[in-house]
């Protein structure tokens, strides 16, 4: 075989007691393994300082992802389909293209902690089998948003080197350092030395806004559980699922990309996990695809019959042309499985991709051939680990009778201070909505009084608030995020999303010179899809657990309002946007029947009164 083909084997042995592979481990976790922590730190370093015109080099891996455009071991040189990088965004090859790829990535890393482990002159045995069991980490940042510092902080981190000493290293998870900066990277991405979150500046002196980044990054916990939660509990088909282009006007929740790249978002700001051409270089970027994939692998065992289903390619990548038919055997270039082949999204499935040499922790134990059992074991394991706050009250065993809850109404003639005692004293008992008359004139309008039942009385019934916010990706000419709040709005953007109003965002992930990609400049028209869901918050606001849309339309509709920000903060016109829908609807979710863990959803409502007055207010299409 020729020395210049790279065969993607993903890591190699290994044993993990119970499990089909070596497990991925949580970072959280990983931080504690001292010898697998070592042996990470070490590898990633080795790899970093690799020349970058190496194809095993940190840089030629991250390069895959976007720039600087060029072949990846020679993969589609002779032909190139795009000025583009290889990924395959907006595409329903979206979750399986990056399995390999994170594979890819893992193999080079474990290769390089195998041959460290031979050096060390204490403990040998259990360092190599630490090497040899090494796999990429995952970032759960639906469970917690706020990584170690080891990952976001720590300039330095301590590791036990080959002498057996505990010595403190310059931590590579922080940042990669260029050497040097590629000529094809251009504004601010060709002054910084290396890669850079929230950056202070776009001088090369330019520092990590550590502060910012952990605030925004606290302010979207609850946003990000609660897509993820009803991406894995309601995505119903792998379109809906596996990315962001708008679908048919039936799906309720955000597509495991369009999750993806809210984290993108917030964690680069305006720096290179925030660019889809430079978000490679970060080395945070892999932690996270490796929890995407494991999204991908939890989706999976929930939905055991499903996988990628046939689709028009509207765009294309350095290897696919725009508008080709992609399905489950389409190449998942440039990742080679032998010298002559590549691998499919059907080579690469299966919930524990043995394989590709790895698996995660929530499988072990399990009978893989039982989709039964394990999708039920599956689901108690999202319910516990993802199930907002109000979800969790409704999934608590109920008592078999329903209980009588109609919400009453009062006419009323009052003043604010009247309302503010009313409310005070009946807050034990009801919880009350100020619900004006059609001329908006609070001092004629009526006091609606809901009872709150004992948490064993849970009605059979939830109404599930949410907004799509549907836009072109590439009008603004780089990411941008519309925020939604429930309440007053800080006047400075700078307060917008650690405001307590914020309750969610929806994020463009853009090439920030569109120009430079042929497939960006393509899909210039390309609408993306997003939602944002409401009844925590709602809930931490009025106190309610119950969303009935007699009530939640009236509160909405005074409450609800969004802004639309780019990543450097400053604010847009959402009036310069119209391409801009913003619409607001319940969907009743009953309780789950006996035997399924999840509540059944039914046809979504859509209210446009709530946001036809607002600028972008729509529900166009329904």
């Amino acid at each position: 075989m020729p020395p210049s083909i790279f065969l993607t084997t993903g890591p190699l042995g290994g044993e993990t007691p119970g499990a089909a592979a070596p497990n991925r481990m949580e970072i959280n976790d990983f931080v504690k393994d001292e010898k697998m922590f070592s042996l990470y730190i070490q590898a990633l370093q080795v790899m970093m300082d690799t020349p970058q015109d190496e194809p095993d080099s940190f840089f030629q891996i991250a390069g895959i992802h976007g720039l600087p455009y060029v072949p990846w071991n020679g993969v589609g040189e002779e032909s190139p389909a795009e000025a583009a990088g290889y990924c395959t965004h907006s595409s329903v090859l979206f979750p399986t293209w990056h399995r390999p790829y994170v594979s890819l990535f893992e193999q080079i890393i474990q290769r390089h902690a195998i041959h460290i482990a031979e050096q060390y002159v204490t403990d040998v045995c259990c360092w190599r089998k630490a090497a040899e069991d090494l796999r990429q980490p995952y970032w759960d940042w639906a469970k917690d948003s706020v990584p170690p510092p080891e990952v976001v902080s720590l300039q330095e981190v301590v590791i036990q080197t080959s002498d057996g000493r505990r010595t403190k290293v310059r931590n590579p998870l922080l940042r990669y350092r260029f050497q040097p900066v590629d000529t094809s990277f251009l504004g601010s991405f060709a002054k910084w030395p290396a890669t850079i979150r929230y950056p202070t500046s776009t001088s090369p002196a330019a520092k990590d806004d550590v502060k910012r980044l952990l605030a925004v990054l606290q302010a979207n916990q609850a946003d990000l559980k609660s897509k993820t939660y009803a991406l894995l509990t309601r995505a119903r088909t792998w379109p809906d699922f596996s990315c962001n282009a708008a679908g048919n006007g039936n799906s309720t929740t955000n597509s495991l990309e369009a999750i993806h790249d809210s984290v993108h978002d917030v964690v680069g700001g305006t720096g290179h996990m925030g660019d889809p051409a430079y978000a490679g270089f970060d080395p945070i970027f892999m932690m996270h695809h490796c929890q995407v994939d494991r999204l991908l692998s939890l989706w999976s065992a929930l939905n055991p019959d499903l996988w990628v289903s046939e689709a028009a390619e509207t765009g294309g990548t350095f290897t696919i042309p725009p508008r080709s038919a992609v399905d489950e055997d389409t190449p998942l270039t440039p990742f080679r499985c032998s010298e002559d082949d590549f691998w499919s999204s059907s080579d690469v499935s299966g919930l524990c991709p043995t394989q590709l040499g790895y698996s995660y922790p929530e499988f072990n134990g399990l009978d893989l051939e039982d989709k039964m059992s394990v999708s039920v074991h599956i689901a108690g394991i999202v319910n516990e680990l993802y199930a907002p706050q109000m979800m969790r009250r409704f999934l608590l065993p109920r008592i078999s009778h329903r209980h009588d809850r109609q919400p009453t109404r009062k006419p009323l003639r009052h003043n604010t201070r009247s309302v503010s005692a009313i409310s005070k004293h009946v807050a034990k008992v009801y919880t009350v909505f100020e619900v004006p008359m059609a001329d908006d004139e609070l001092m004629d309008g009526y006091l609606v009084l809901v009872p709150e039942p004992s948490w064993n009385l849970m009605p059979d019934l939830l109404w599930e608030w949410s907004v799509r916010i549907r836009v072109k990706k590439y009008q603004v000419g780089r990411s941008f995020s519309v925020l939604i709040f429930l309440g007053d709005v800080p006047e400075h953007p700078d307060e917008w999303i650690t405001s307590p109003t914020y309750v969610g965002a929806h994020h463009a992930f853009v090439n920030s010179v569109p120009q430079r990609c042929a497939n960006c400049v393509r899909r210039t028209s390309v609408t993306i899809e997003g939602f944002v869901h409401l009844n925590d918050a709602i809930s931490r606001h009025t106190s309610t657990h119950f969303f009935e849309p007699e009530v939640m339309k009236w509160y909405l509709q005074r409450e609800l309002s969004w802004r639309v920000r780019r990543m450097d903060g400053s604010p847009l016109d959402p009036d310069s946007l119209e391409s801009l829908e913003v619409a607001v609807f319940a969907q009743p979710l009953t309780s789950p029947e006996y035997g399924s863990s999840f509540f059944m959803s039914g046809a979504p409502e859509y209210y446009p009164e709530i946001t036809d007055d607002h600028i972008g207010g729509s529900y166009a299409g329904l």
